[in-house]
């Protein structure tokens, strides 16, 4: 990225999975260092307590994003934190302030530059697989690492014949499996349809790992996607725009 800090008034990241070694806390770091805002919400997923059960794994890189954070919130960021199901230890906590800058919640509602409002929330609330077969959402869980796991040599193979473009095994799979599909257009209908019923004209979440921008049915839905394959952001500018930032993109 440039050196130089781009300024937007709000950044949305979610599923960053600190803790687990799929994290690509390298990149997200060299994105927060880039990059200054007045509003930074963290979307749920930040710090993996699955993952953090299983083994540890804990690098410097990903000490260093929660420091950069929490001083972006010293010097005047709000910064919010909205729990996940990976997180979901810190549930029996809520609402809770970390210090005097960071606010932690189950949701948040966020007033747009553009006068809208939105319900900030995760998502896994609406994951009807989460919420009730949680042993399933466990298994699902660790055939996703598989598939992150063979990324990397499948990555090296490809660069060997000089195609350096970041491909994930395990984006395609959800993108090509019918099944798969059909889950994420059910989740972000759901949700959609949940946020116009409290009143809101967009709800901004994470949770499935896949960045998008649409209206459903006069909502608008928007999704944070991660940081352990795409690298992906929701950005506001100080004119009430929003669109997707992808990192892979642009360093």
């Amino acid at each position: 990225m440039n050196d130089t800090p781009l300024h937007f008034r709000s950044v949305f990241i979610s599923d960053l999975h600190l803790g687990t070694r799929d994290s690509q806390a390298e990149h997200l770091l060299d994105f927060i260092r880039n990059v200054e805002c007045e509003y930074l919400y963290l979307v749920g997923d930040i710090i993996d307590g699955w993952g953090l059960k299983r083994s540890w794994n804990w690098s410097q890189h990903q000490s260093d994003v929660l420091q950069k954070i929490l001083r972006k919130a010293r010097k005047g960021t709000k910064v919010y934190y909205v729990i996940g199901n990976h997180d979901e230890f810190l549930r029996p906590f809520l609402p809770m302030m970390m210090g005097d800058t960071i606010t932690l919640a189950e949701e948040k509602i966020h007033s747009g530059a553009n006068g809208r409002h939105y319900l900030v929330v995760h998502g896994d609330m609406f994951d009807a697989v989460t919420m009730t077969k949680k042993w399933v959402a466990h298994l699902g869980d660790r055939c996703y690492l598989l598939l992150l796991r063979l990324n990397r040599p499948i990555n090296r193979v490809r660069r060997w014949f000089g195609k350096y473009h970041y491909w994930s095994l395990s984006r395609a799979a959800k993108q090509n499996v019918k099944q798969a599909v059909s889950f994420i257009t059910d989740y972000e209908e759901v949700l959609s349809s949940h946020a116009r019923e409290r009143g809101f004209e967009g709800v901004i979440c994470g949770h499935i790992h896949h960045a998008e921008i649409r209206s459903i049915n006069g909502i608008e839905y928007l999704n944070c996607g991660d940081w352990v394959e795409s690298c992906t952001a929701i950005i506001e500018t100080h004119e009430g725009e929003f669109f997707i930032y992808e990192h892979h993109q642009n360093r």
